[in-house]
């Protein structure tokens, strides 16, 4: 069974790290001012503000600075600052024992996608697909911060995962399954297929979406989760937005989804809000949830965070 972290409740400790590529000091210092004029409390990790090249510092001092917040009481939940590139490179660095026995929210996507699934499957922890602290500024949609606080604070269920009015999700496959919820950014499952860290999908509803590719290459990519078998083996398929993926040869994401992903047969809803597209529906992974692409409804089954 998923272990559910503590609500976050105002006042509470938030621990920044950096667990991938590096930030610009400023966009770090409006977030930190942000949740502090929220009411919360906050801890910066010792190698949040660091810079290399592409990396934010080495993926010890990343891991080290991830697994001081999951060991400090004081921390409630853990704030990436962004993704980017390079997360996975922390993963053998880490302690799931201690991570699991230290429950604490962690939110996030992108590249920290291969972070949060990896600590469902390995730490049993109930983690979420929701903002990063570059998403706290005020250009960010009130849909986006209510979707989150109400993620990480609500202790009932089952409640429903909405768009946001006048954006519909779409049926493409009809039915209706309930399962755990796995998923995020395609770009990174692919990277760590053959992995000791390659997501698994059995039993699952495995939810995708991508950012900045040409449709080739999204095919190239769903081709790649296909003959890992992470289709035939998950229960249903959500799919996100495809942020900014160009049109290639003359075909479109839509068309993608259409040629590939419908002749699976599996329940299939698509247009979800989430992630790198301007509303970021909260996505709770290790938890049921039902899909059902008749009436086009995404319900949470149980409680993500615990009293």
């Amino acid at each position: 069974m998923s272990i559910k972290p503590q609500q976050l409740k105002e006042g509470d400790t938030i621990g920044i790290v950096t667990l991938g590529s590096p930030l610009e000091a400023n966009i770090i210092n409006q977030g930190i001012t942000m949740l502090k004029n929220m009411g919360f409390q906050v801890i910066v990790g010792d190698y949040v503000y660091a810079t290399n090249g592409f990396l934010s510092g080495t993926p010890q001092q990343r891991a080290s600075d991830l697994m001081k917040m999951f060991q400090n009481d004081q921390v409630k939940m853990i704030l990436p600052t962004r993704g980017g590139v390079g997360v996975a490179s922390i993963l053998p660095y880490l302690d799931y024992n201690i991570i699991r026995t230290n429950p604490k929210i962690i939110s996030g996507y992108s590249d920290i996608t291969i972070l949060i699934n990896v600590l469902y499957q390995l730490s049993d922890l109930v983690t979420f697909q929701s903002l990063m602290l570059l998403d706290f500024r005020s250009g960010t949609p009130s849909y986006n911060f209510n979707q989150f606080f109400n993620s990480i604070t609500r202790t009932t269920a089952p409640w429903q995962i909405m768009n946001p009015p006048n954006i519909p999700l779409v049926s493409k496959v009809t039915g209706n399954v309930t399962g755990v919820i796995v998923g995020g950014n395609l770009t990174s499952f692919v990277d760590c297929l053959g992995t000791p860290y390659e997501i698994d999908t059995k039993g699952k509803i495995l939810f995708l979406e991508e950012t900045h590719e040409p449709v080739n290459t999204v095919y190239r990519y769903l081709n790649n989760l296909k003959l890992a078998g992470k289709f035939e083996d998950c229960i249903g398929i959500i799919i996100g937005e495809c942020t900014k993926c160009e049109t290639a040869y003359g075909k479109t994401f839509e068309n993608v989804i259409d040629e590939f992903l419908v002749p699976l047969g599996k329940p299939l809803m698509t247009n979800l809000t989430s992630a790198h597209g301007y509303y970021k529906a909260a996505i709770p992974l290790g938890v049921n949830v039902n899909m059902n692409t008749m009436n086009r409804t995404l319900n949470v089954m149980e409680p993500t965070v615990s009293i």
